[in-house]
């Protein structure tokens, strides 16, 4: 099952193994727990510090358990941890072991002084490359708290629990038998999500933070080359991100970065945030901007906990959001038939009728990677022609259960007890109604810019986009913009970082060119 490359690998990881690992198996007679003990067995044979036991008990078969030898197991696995969650399996072995977490000190504290129990199970599927954050995440919490259990669980195996939690995207996370989160969560956002104590205690310390010569409001890939442009010129600079690495970490695929030919967006950030503390650059994570105010002393940027930081210039990179159709019953199946990416919850449509709303590259796309796994997709496009590249059409058109429908509005989401059954939509060629039955609807629509807390701060075009100029500066002096939030065409990666390096340096020219005071008039004598 695992390759000399791979076991050679894992031999070097073992080595950092603190003390003795069981890995207990709870089996039946199904191919997949014959698969999984292989596994477990061949991963074994990498280290005598670990041991494997059938002897499990567990609920849920095929699953096996990570814990010390003799300590009762709180990381369970219930499935195959391949693919992307190979990761979290081997991370799994060196946190139990005691192998010491790579957070920061603050938040193993917080974690270690949750009282109360906490038991987790995390619906994932093996393509989701948001899943592993999560179940690393509170397999982390689960080492170091012996409140907090966690159980991985694969939906694809588990139809039946997918069934009774109504779990129609991944990652979802219950907690105590309880619906408790969605999507990627880093452990700072799960333990602050968990420690509501210390909001006010935290605005407090960012307010009673120094002057920044450069603050950086957004931490994609704009705010990451702004932030380590602004610190190699030797100024203070600050970086607040609602979440570092912004709408690249959704991204699966990139094989458009020029000097790496194919990377994944989760790796991508990785490098990113590492390469922006390899200087002295004061990172604010799991902050939002609420507004942005000028004064006599420079800027002031709130933010949502009430905290304040002021700076002499600031940098906007806050990068774009999903759009949404914004039709009746969007929000309301949100997470339970409407999703909006097809990468990490398509497996859980396996067999069912699809629908993808937008004929652009990324829906075409979408349209043409669900229809391996699911039913039937069909594409509705408003407009009469599709606007993907030529290639991913005559793909698509070769697909057998795709169909498309052109020049249609989707007027609204159907759905009863709690799920999506089907969708409405306007012929515009005729303004007939039709309804299409089917258990889910991706949309790949575009993206909005997140500068609604900008409004009347600066000038926006009338997409809601910051306008700037050829050095990326903003109407309001001293404001710099760069990426996505901008009218600069052509949202790309490359171009984001290019425009954060831009504005960076606008940034620096101005906060010389602003901290330089007119000489006195020399008085005549």
């Amino acid at each position: 099952m695992l390759d000399t490359n791979i076991k050679s690998q894992l031999k070097v990881y073992f080595e950092k193994i603190v003390s003795p690992i069981v890995l207990v198996a709870s089996v039946d007679g199904s191919d997949s727990s014959q698969q999984m003990l292989e596994l477990l067995n061949e991963v074994a044979e990498q280290s005598d510090k670990i041991t494997v036991k059938k002897d499990g008990k567990a609920e849920h078969k095929p699953s096996f358990t990570v814990s010390k030898v003799d300590q009762e197991a709180r990381i369970t696995f219930a499935g195959l941890p391949m693919g992307h969650e190979m990761t979290s399996f081997i991370l799994a072995i060196l946190q139990a072991s005691g192998y010491p977490a790579k957070v920061e000190q603050e938040v193993i504290d917080r974690i270690t002084k949750l009282d109360a129990k906490l038991s987790f199970q995390t619906f994932i599927s093996l393509s989701c490359h948001n899943c592993p954050d999560v179940v690393q995440a509170l397999n982390l919490m689960a080492a170091l708290n012996p409140n907090v259990t966690h159980e991985m669980i694969d939906g694809a195996l588990y139809q039946g629990l997918v069934d009774q939690y109504q779990i129609m995207a991944v990652p979802t996370v219950i907690l105590n038998g309880e619906a408790f989160g969605q999507g990627r969560m880093s452990v700072e956002e799960i333990v602050a999500k968990l420690d509501t104590s210390s909001p006010k205690e935290e605005a407090a310390k960012l307010s009673a933070k120094d002057p920044f010569d450069v603050l950086v409001i957004g931490g994609g890939p704009a705010g990451a080359a702004a932030a380590i442009y602004a610190a190699r010129k030797g100024i203070r600079t600050g970086i607040v991100a609602e979440r570092f690495g912004g709408q690249v970490m959704d991204t699966m695929g990139i094989e458009n970065f020029i000097s790496v030919k194919e990377t994944e967006g989760p790796k991508l950030v990785q490098a990113l945030e590492q390469h922006v503390k390899s200087y002295e650059v004061d990172i604010m994570n799991l902050q939002r901007a609420n507004a942005l105010r000028k004064t006599n002393h420079g800027l002031e940027v709130e933010l949502a906990n009430g905290a304040v930081l002021n700076s002499k210039s600031v940098i906007i990179s806050t990068g774009a959001r999903w759009r949404e159709m914004n039709v009746p019953g969007e929000q309301e199946y949100r997470g339970k038939g409407v999703a909006y990416c097809p990468h990490c919850d398509g497996p859980l449509f396996k067999g069912k009728r699809v629908a993808v709303i937008g004929g652009g590259n990324s829906g075409v796309e979408a349209a043409i990677d669900l229809a391996g796994i699911v039913s039937h997709v069909t594409l509705i496009e408003f407009d009469s022609k599709l606007r993907a590249d030529a290639v991913l059409q005559k793909k698509m058109a070769s697909m057998p259960n795709v169909t498309v429908i052109m020049s249609a509005l989707t007027k609204e989401v159907l759905g009863a007890n709690g799920k999506v059954n089907g969708l409405r939509y306007q012929d515009r060629t005729n303004n007939n109604e039709h309804n299409i039955e089917l258990e889910g609807i991706f949309v790949q629509i575009g993206l909005l810019p997140n500068t609604d807390w900008l409004k009347g701060s600066v000038d926006l075009s009338k997409h809601g986009e910051v306008i700037v100029d050829a050095k990326g500066e903003t109407s309001l002096p001293g404001v710099f913009a760069a990426g996505d939030c901008t009218t600069v065409p052509y949202k790309q990666i490359i171009i984001a970082m290019g425009e954060g390096a831009k504005a960076s340096l606008g940034a620096f020219d101005y906060f010389i060119r602003s901290s330089v005071t007119e000489p006195e008039e020399a008085v005549a004598a």
